[in-house]
């Protein structure tokens, strides 16, 4: 038997308690690769979805094919043709298609019926539930191409399936639909999740695919100095659509990214690229701070910001408790008028419950963060990470090379995040001159590029 250790445990499990409680009844769809079931990931996967049904989540599981359909063509003599990245499926490919997705559905209804071998949840059953919830319809011809039964979501059933997570059943659809007259046409995972995520107005989609995520930098190979960009805002995600060239196979950048932009736009919270490699991906994403993916997030929902005139008294409301503690320098209205421009809220029903401010040294090719306040009402929901991640992107935007901070108790937070202690005698000679030798605070310097 395995010792458990209360000193982790229980940090542990007071940083997943929250998110626990937080998702209790929330709706996810999570779309599974078909090479992540080729790579023998469907066991511990289930395992995973079936821990996230018993805490109370509603999931729909979307299933993709492409290489099983590949290799049910490859038995049968035929290649694989795409136009686009999309699948032309004649009627040889449409016959492949149903096999594949006959085989998965049998090995994925069987991999729910094992329960939680050797945990309590052994015996647990989850009841899977599968139907005709989709109505397709072709994709047509596309450049001179006839793209034959390959169709695309025209309706789906929510209701229907709406009732099904309802009564506790997790429901299983496969990236097949139909017509109106019983014409069967061959979809694709990322626009049936897609799809009834938006129908469903979804807490959350997850793509568990072999993209690893969207890193920082695209020009750079991967590793450990071109991390994976955790959060993307929607606007930033449209932006980088337009930058990347149209995607002409799963693996390509712009693929997952533009399903995550439309379920955004659509009203889904937040949709997020997981790699189906890391074990546990799904829970890591949505039960960690930083998770190991994208997450693309509307913005709208955050009310995240760059602050106006109006917003000064909110600002001031928001950091005179900790101005009075003497966590934060104080600080005149007259001040925060002048620099309004340089600070970002997040507003939550017109109460601002975030703030920050960036204050450009140009000549040094840095700039300084300060005020970074959250609400005590607000603290542990990550305000603060996206406060940051704002302020960093509007100092790379400025072509700064790196942000300080100067601060008596909170240095752990900005370590935590990337920040390195210097000398005061690093900061610019006009902030230096401006520094408070009595209050002593430690300065902390994040290098932008």
């Amino acid at each position: 038997m395995s010792l458990v250790f209360p000193h982790t445990f229980v940090p542990w499990f007071r940083a997943v308690a929250p998110y626990i409680h937080m998702y209790r009844g929330k709706t996810f769809v999570v779309a599974l690769a078909g090479e992540a079931i080729a790579a023998g990931k469907l066991n511990v996967f289930v395992q995973d979805l079936a821990i996230l049904h018993a805490m109370g989540l509603k999931i729909v599981l979307v299933h993709g094919f492409r290489p099983q359909v590949s290799e049910q063509l490859a038995a049968k003599g035929q290649v694989s043709r795409y136009h686009k990245g999309i699948r032309i499926t004649d009627p040889v490919a449409l016959d492949a298609a149903q096999e594949a997705a006959g085989q998965l559905r049998f090995e994925i209804e069987a991999a729910f019926s094992q329960g939680l071998p050797n945990t309590p949840m052994a015996n647990a059953t989850v009841r899977v539930v599968s139907g005709n919830f989709l109505t397709a319809r072709p994709v047509g011809i596309v450049d001179g191409v006839d793209m034959k039964h390959s169709g695309l979501v025209r309706r789906v059933d929510h209701a229907a399936i709406q009732r099904a997570i309802e009564t506790g059943a997790i429901v299983l659809l496969s990236p097949f639909g139909f017509s109106p007259t019983g014409e069967a046409f061959n979809l694709t995972m990322e626009d049936v999740a897609t799809a009834t995520a938006i129908a469903l107005q979804a807490d959350k989609l997850l793509f568990l695919t072999e993209v690893p995520g969207i890193r920082e930098r695209l020009d750079d190979p991967p590793g450990d100095d071109n991390p994976i960009d955790t959060e993307l805002a929607l606007a930033d995600a449209r932006r980088l659509l337009t930058q990347l060239p149209a995607p002409n196979a799963p693996t390509d950048l712009a693929h997952y990214l533009r399903f995550c932009v439309r379920a955004c736009e659509g009203g889904v919270e937040r949709s997020h690229i997981l790699p189906y490699a890391t074990d546990g991906a799904v829970l890591l994403e949505c039960f960690t701070h930083d998770g190991v993916g994208t997450m693309v997030v509307d913005e709208k929902l955050e009310s995240l910001r760059e602050a106006a005139s109006d917003d000064v008294g909110g600002i001031l409301q928001l950091i005179e408790p900790f101005e009075r503690d003497g966590t934060l320098v104080r600080r005149e209205r007259t001040e925060i008028e002048r620099d309004i421009a340089n600070y970002t809220v997040i507003e939550h029903d017109g109460i601002i419950f975030g703030c920050a401010a960036l204050h450009p040294y140009p000549e040094a090719r840095t700039a300084e963060m300060a005020a970074l306040t959250v609400s005590p009402l607000s603290q542990g929901q990550g305000d603060g990470d996206r406060l940051l991640k704002r302020v960093e992107q509007r100092a790379r935007a400025a072509g700064l090379e790196t942000l300080f901070v100067l601060t008596t108790r909170t240095m752990h937070w900005f370590i935590k995040r990337g920040f390195t202690q210097v000398d005061p005698d690093w900061l610019p000679e006009a902030r230096k001159r401006k520094y408070n030798w009595d209050r002593r605070s430690l300065v902390l310097v994040k290098k932008l590029v």
